[in-house]
């Protein structure tokens, strides 16, 4: 009796053990699901890890959104559109209330954002436009066309005396909007030096046919970078720079002139460059102000880059999306239009880098150390 007594206390025993742990389980799920909800209020998609841009836009976003309060993921897109699409969707399924996206392909990015806008999710571009819908809420970029001018005129204010002289040009990716951007700025200060024959271009066919046109259609433009796109890829600059200086006879090296479009195709392309026996000097630009461009810089290897300050970049995004979950309206101060609307847009200023202000722009803003360089 008391042995069947004592088994009955056990099994009731282990009943309600089950019965609590049941209910501890399913109170832990909850807060577990409530945790998932609410844990990732701002989700940004960047276009890939292996370029050290984006790897200082993921360090700004991290640290100015967590001071700012907000729980946020960054994700890679590594060169595929399809990836990124995957990303824009793992960042939904967090539960995400604004979406910062640098596209790798401004068309194609368009179906992702616009299952964004359908979730209820507030677009904000990041630095590169989206185009063709309407699901772009805002734009937060540097002046793109105002880098282009501000290669194109140093180059001008630099360029060896005479008439003639060799001007290669590159340019971005045809997948990206900011690089017809980019190049239209730099065509409309460069475009009168070459019409005037002061400036001769020596890779590009298509540009050359059009010397005497002020202004380039898409088109037009997309048939240049045709030609002469690297892209945004070090080893495509590498080889095409390898090619073009190959395919030309002497007088068109001596001392020459490089339009490149960022820093990490302007180290690869001087490197091209450097090696040549017939190239007596170059002057090529760039922009970023990656560290390794600097550091060219400070070593006379890159003539200029175009520092774009991605503290005040990501800080005007964390704005918006401050403003967007306070139900405020961000502040903007421009429109761009991606073919479908007008996007209101906030513009982040630029400055042009060398050897000259190195230290004022970079290091004593804190944006470097002076101990990251050697020969300051």
């Amino acid at each position: 009796m008391k042995k069947r007594v004592l088994s009955m206390v056990l099994a009731a025993a282990l009943v309600l053990g089950l019965l609590a742990g049941c209910a501890s389980g399913k109170k832990d799920d909850k807060k577990t699901e409530d945790k998932k909800d609410g844990e990732v209020q701002v989700g940004i998609v960047l276009p890939t890890k292996d370029e050290p841009r984006w790897l200082q836009d993921q360090a700004q976003f991290e640290r100015v959104l967590g001071e700012a309060g907000f729980t946020n993921q960054v994700l890679f897109s590594q060169g595929s559109s399809a990836t990124e699409k995957t990303n824009v969707e793992t960042l939904i399924s967090q539960g995400i209330k604004v979406l910062i996206i640098c596209a790798q392909d401004g068309a194609a990015a368009a179906a992702a954002v616009e299952e964004a806008k359908n979730a209820g999710v507030t677009v904000i571009a990041y630095d590169r436009l989206i185009t063709g819908t309407d699901a772009v809420d805002y734009y937060v970029t540097f002046n793109s066309f105002a880098v282009g001018q501000a290669q194109g005129q140093y180059l001008i204010d630099n360029a060896p005396e005479g008439k003639d002289v060799p001007l290669y040009l590159y340019a971005g990716a045809a997948t990206d909007n900011n690089a017809f951007i980019f190049f239209e700025g730099a065509w409309s200060v460069l475009q009168p030096k070459i019409a005037d024959g002061t400036f001769k271009i020596e890779n590009s066919s298509e540009a050359e046919a059009l010397k005497d046109k002020t202004e380039l259609s898409r088109d037009e433009i997309a048939k240049i970078i045709g030609q002469v796109t690297t892209d945004w890829d070090f080893n495509v600059a590498k080889s095409k720079a390898e090619a073009n200086l190959t395919s030309v006879d002497g007088n068109a090296k001596g001392d020459v002139l490089v339009l490149a479009p960022n820093d990490g195709t302007a180290r690869s392309i001087a490197d091209v460059f450097a090696a040549d026996k017939e190239i007596k000097s170059y002057v090529i630009t760039g922009q970023d102000s990656e560290k390794a461009s600097v550091q060219y810089i400070i070593d006379g290897k890159q003539s200029m880059t175009v520092f774009k300050d991605t503290r005040t970049l990501a800080a005007d995004s964390v704005d918006m999306a401050l403003s967007i979950l306070k139900g405020d309206t961000p502040a903007t101060d421009t429109t761009y239009n991606n073919e479908k609307i007008d996007v209101p847009a906030k513009e982040t200023p630029i400055i042009v880098v060398t050897k000259d202000n190195v230290k004022k722009a970079l290091i004593d803003s804190g944006y470097y150390k002076e101990s990251e360089f050697t020969g300051l």
